[in-house]
């Protein structure tokens, strides 16, 4: 069993969904195809809950009608034949009369999951229309038969696991099955969706729920890249990366794949594949078990970071000193990035600011504050590299003049991470890329 993920590019023009149609089709075996919305459908939803919550219902409403127009345009180049652009014609309007709806009510948080659903609903609908059309078997698996969270907003993969399989099995003469990825039901049995990693988690999580053999993404790019390509020039795509590699780059903002999604897969071991829409027959990315050990992969960044330094002579040989620190981040339910301390300070880096005046009043018990905001971590990712002799050296010496507030290493034995000024980022990245990868074999 395989599980192919298609974006919202992948699906965002009638072309693109007839090209997805051919790859389906040309994966052997079972499989199970998890769908986004059509490009621009779920940023176009969101203006309409915006404008609902504002209580214009004049907007929404011409909202409403630029998004059904858009639809029209396109079920009428996707489908060929007068019989299925009827169907297509029925779908739009079946779903444009619910929104309607829910757009006439009183606006609360359950509406906008309601209207935020459409996209995947649609877009998975358009495509079984389409392989029917051509005459290709295939089943509609709708995820809120099966995909759940719990009150933490946690995916339920044992229930999901338990719904999902007597599913497959009794569908199991269709070896195509469409879903949708990011919806999903709550603990109160409401439509709500995953947030996190959106589609790319809800094939991952499908992946885990049946054992699949393997877990395709497939995007716009080919696969994950050494580094940012937007502000980088001569990047590549990894061949191979393990589990924990893979984590570290999507948590510190390499945007092809969020870190959730991992987790799944590698409770099972079930690979990852990372492919281009736009380009089969490039390699893309492999994530699995195994890597090269002691190689420097690839680098990524994550802005929006602020430092926060306590100094305190008071530290000297007090015990329990960092515990009350870190407890006023716990109170204040804001995560730290990367530490670092010496006889009479303690670094901390957070990515959430929203509770920053009450922590640093807070920490102000403690000593003086210095807080640096628009800061930049860097993390260079590698199996292992950081027990290889010698890769200090080689990032110090790479990044040249380039000033460094922090440093992390042996926090985990795949990454280190720096901790740079945002101005510094784009010549910090490309001074690493050329001085990394073109030396460090």
């Amino acid at each position: 069993m395989l599980v192919l993920k298609f974006g919202g590019t992948s699906v965002g023009t009638p072309e693109r969904i007839e090209k997805v149609a051919n790859l389906v089709t040309a994966a052997k075996g079972r499989k199970i195809i998890v769908l986004s919305a059509v490009s621009g459908t779920t940023n176009a939803l969101m203006e309409i809950t915006n404008a609902l919550k504002s209580d214009d219902a004049t907007r929404a409403t011409a909202l409403i009608n630029t998004l059904e127009d858009f639809y029209n345009n396109f079920s009428k180049k996707l489908f060929k034949t007068a019989t299925y652009q009827a169907l297509g014609e029925e779908i739009i309007s079946r779903h444009f009369s619910l929104i309607r709806l829910l757009a006439a009510g009183k606006y609360d948080e359950r509406t906008g999951r309601e209207l935020l659903a459409q996209g995947e609903l649609i877009s998975t609908e358009f495509f079984h229309t389409h392989l029917n059309e051509r005459d290709l078997k295939s089943r509609m698996l709708p995820a809120l038969h099966f995909m759940s969270i719990d009150e933490d907003h946690e995916p339920e993969l044992e229930k999901i696991s338990e719904r999902l399989q007597p599913l497959i099995k009794s569908l199991e003469k269709y070896e195509i099955l469409i879903t949708q990825g990011y919806i999903c039901r709550n603990h109160k049995n409401e439509i709500d969706n995953l947030r996190r990693g959106g589609s790319d988690y809800t094939a991952s999580l499908i992946g885990a729920a049946v054992r699949a053999d393997e877990i395709q993404i497939w995007t716009d790019i080919d696969g994950m890249h050494n580094n940012d390509p937007r502000i980088v020039n001569n990047t590549f795509p990894i061949a191979e990366l393990t589990f924990d590699e893979a984590s570290e780059l999507a948590y510190f903002g390499a945007k092809i794949l969020h870190p959730s999604t991992i987790v799944p897969a590698q409770k099972f071991s079930i690979p990852v594949r990372l492919k281009n829409t736009m380009d089969e027959e490039a390699p893309g990315t492999i994530i699995s078990d195994s890597s090269e050990k002691g190689k420097i992969k690839a680098i990524a960044a994550k802005d929006g970071i602020t430092a926060i330094k306590i100094k305190s002579s008071r530290m000297l040989l007090a015990y329990g000193f960092l515990r009350r620190i870190f407890e006023v981040f716990e109170k204040h339910q804001t995560s730290i990035d990367m530490i670092s301390t010496s006889e009479i300070a303690v670094s901390v880096t957070i990515d959430d600011n929203s509770a920053l005046n009450e922590i640093s009043e807070e920490l102000m018990k403690f000593g003086t504050i210095e807080v640096d905001h628009n800061q930049t971590i860097i993390c260079i990712v590698g199996n292992r590299i950081a027990e290889k002799n010698g890769v200090l050296k080689l990032i110090f010496n790479s990044l040249g003049m380039i000033p460094i507030r922090m440093v992390s290493v042996g926090g985990s034995k795949n990454n280190i991470s720096l901790l740079v000024e945002t101005a510094h980022k784009e010549k910090a990245l490309n001074l690493l890329n050329d001085g990394l990868f073109d030396d460090y074999r």
